[in-house]
């Protein structure tokens, strides 16, 4: 499952063909960033007055990566309400994040267990990874926007 670690540690290795797809790609990476930059811009701006959502927030010096795009839900609204309505209208959408104190790993390791972060756990519960890639459509940004919109205020 995405985001769901039963060890410690990562398999860095590449193959070779994604090697060769990350080098050539190295060389548009200001281009690819501007686009992802581009995209979340364009996704807060459109969602940033929906009551019940909160985009995240990007200080005016920083600069990200912008590697996946989430969204809060407020307290009260149903994640998994909202995800199934946003899932039944084609657009794609995943829970964002596990905490890491349940993952697999640090359960059996450490011994925590739910409840032991409740903050962490609350804020867990209400995210939502939307449909984010360089290339997404003002198009398909209103799309997912009228759809999460509708699937909040139904929630």
């Amino acid at each position: 499952r995405w985001l769901y670690h039963e060890r410690l540690g990562y398999n860095y290795r590449i193959d070779e063909l994604s090697c060769a797809l990350g080098v050539s790609q190295a060389s548009r990476l200001k281009e690819i960033l501007g686009m992802r930059e581009d995209a979340a811009a364009r996704y807060a701006k459109r969602l940033n007055s929906v009551r019940g959502i909160t985009v995240p927030f990007k200080a005016d010096y920083a600069k990200m990566s912008w590697f996946i795009y989430v969204i809060r839900l407020a307290e009260g609204i149903d994640r998994d309400s909202v995800m199934k309505q946003l899932t039944e209208s084609g657009v794609g959408c995943r829970p964002y994040f596990a905490p890491i104190h349940l993952q697999p790993y640090m359960r059996k390791v450490f011994g925590y267990q739910e409840g032991d972060y409740p903050v962490t756990e609350r804020i867990a519960k209400s995210t939502i990874a939307l449909p984010f890639f360089n290339r997404i459509s003002d198009e398909q940004i209103e799309y997912v926007a009228e759809i999460l919109e509708k699937a909040v205020n139904n929630a």
